[in-house]
């Protein structure tokens, strides 16, 4: 459970980041995704999931 908790803690300050440093630039990238076919968010979300499973693969098989 710590690691877990440590993990979303990471997440979080990784989410939070661009919005602290370049909220301008956050606002226009949310008008750009309300823009975008169902579609494509779900092909950009399926890859970003994809990617992450590899990453947890490779943290937990080759790095311990």
């Amino acid at each position: 459970m710590e690691f877990f908790l440590c993990v979303i803690g990471m997440v979080m300050i990784l989410e939070g980041l661009p919005y602290f440093a370049f909220p301008d630039r956050m606002k226009e990238m949310m008008h750009r995704v309300l823009e975008m076919p169902d579609a494509g968010l779900r092909k950009f979300g399926f890859i970003l999931m994809i990617a992450g499973l590899f990453l947890a693969y490779l943290g937990r098989s080759y790095f311990r």
